[in-house]
């Protein structure tokens, strides 16, 4: 797909209405994690060494469409400030007028572009009044670009519009990992549940050489195979889409990946008495909580042989010990490559980047996605919106 970027954009003397993505945690108004706000500082400082004047566009929160003091954009000024080393102007509902008054190496946060149902509407009128503030439109918030919002496509559509530094890094990554690969491409997919990355899977088989499943999702295929586990996580209804999944792999030649041995235990609760079968031979009054070592050694067998990696979901209950061991170890080889240049590894997706910060491994990746559902949505194969209005 065709974007511009800040470098195709003459920014000198114009007001560059920014989308940014600063929902960030707040703890007795105070922000607890400044990272989204930190990457965003690069296109900031961008358009204005380019003589342009950053008008931020954000949403914070979710207020319904009606103003809410606890969800103001106001709370996160400071933050903001502290991150850029310099003054933000607020402005609760800015005119042209005022804007053009400010000096031009002015930065101007906007209040929440939710305090209006006119938002998630994409409501014509507000995408206006938006596009009346500024000259050119610019979209670092690829997190939020599986909506289209006023703030993220309506405005788009009536400015000439270009993808952030930030946006531009994860547009490039994602076509880096799927659009146009190094090829062998190996997925990791892991979590819960089969039912919540239907799509995911179904795209996935058609793109990548080697999928990998794990977590609760792959107790649904192994009791599709006919495996009995216990009294694991699984979708049993999900049968017979598992094996419809698995006949389209071996169709298309996906190599499907599947636990060789799991790690299982009677209770989920940190230092459970666990024990490592064979996948075949689970307990049926245990759980299957985690994938095993020989499993491990497989997976980083088909990391060897990759050129590219996609990552998305955790190979067990990571969240407690010592159900995290197959994540960590999967996770700190997949790190090792990538740090020598021999993997472009792309991963995404909450429980993802929660799982491999607890590994160590974020570091070493290529590409870690913050986005969540736009990232999802992007590896599922559907079109954003907010990335189409860029087009």
């Amino acid at each position: 797909m065709a974007w511009k970027t800040l470098d195709d954009m003459e920014l000198a003397g114009k007001r560059v209405l920014t989308r940014v993505d600063i929902n960030v945690p707040l703890d007795n108004g105070q922000v607890t994690d400044a990272t989204r706000i930190t990457h965003i500082v690069p296109t900031i400082n961008d358009i204005l060494s380019k003589g342009g004047t950053p008008i931020l566009l954000a949403h914070f929160g979710r207020p319904k469409g009606k103003p809410n003091p606890e969800m103001s954009l106001r709370l996160v000024q400071p933050a903001l400030e502290e991150a850029l080393g310099r003054s933000v102007t607020f402005m609760e509902r800015p005119s042209r007028e005022e804007i053009d008054a400010l000096p031009a190496d002015a930065v101007v946060l906007v209040e929440n572009t939710r305090f209006t149902p006119m938002e998630e509407a994409n409501d014509p009128q507000m995408a206006g009044f938006l596009a009346s503030l500024g000259d050119v439109f610019c979209n670092d918030a690829f997190s939020a670009a599986h909506r289209a919002h006023a703030s993220t496509t309506g405005v788009a559509h009536l400015l000439p519009s270009c993808a952030g530094r930030l946006m531009e890094a994860e547009l490039r990554a994602l076509e880096a990992a799927l659009s146009n690969p190094e090829r062998p491409v190996v997925a990791v997919v892991g979590g819960a549940k089969v039912s919540t990355k239907l799509d995911l899977l179904s795209n996935l088989i058609e793109k990548v050489d080697i999928l990998v499943i794990g977590g609760g999702m792959a107790n649904t295929f192994l009791a599709a195979q006919g495996v009995d586990v216990g009294k694991s996580l699984c979708e049993h209804d999900l049968a017979d889409t598992a094996r419809t999944i698995a006949e389209k792999a071996a169709t298309t030649g996906c190599e499907l990946l599947l636990p060789r041995d799991v790690v299982v235990a009677r209770e989920f609760k940190a230092g459970a008495d666990a024990e490592t079968v064979k996948t075949e031979d689970c307990p049926s009054d245990a759980m299957i909580l985690d994938a095993g070592p020989d499993s491990v050694a497989h997976i980083c067998q088909a990391f060897d042989r990759a050129k590219t990696l996609i990552w998305n979901g955790p190979l067990g209950a990571f969240e407690i010990p010592p159900f995290d061991a197959a994540t960590n170890a999967a996770a700190a080889y997949a790190a090792g490559l990538s740090r020598s240049g021999k993997l472009i590894s792309v991963a995404g997706g909450g429980d993802t980047v929660a799982a491999l910060n607890k590994a160590d491994a974020s570091e070493s990746f290529t590409y870690i996605s913050t986005a969540g559902g736009a990232f999802l949505e992007w590896m599922e194969g559907k079109t954003l919106p907010g990335v189409a209005a860029l087009g």
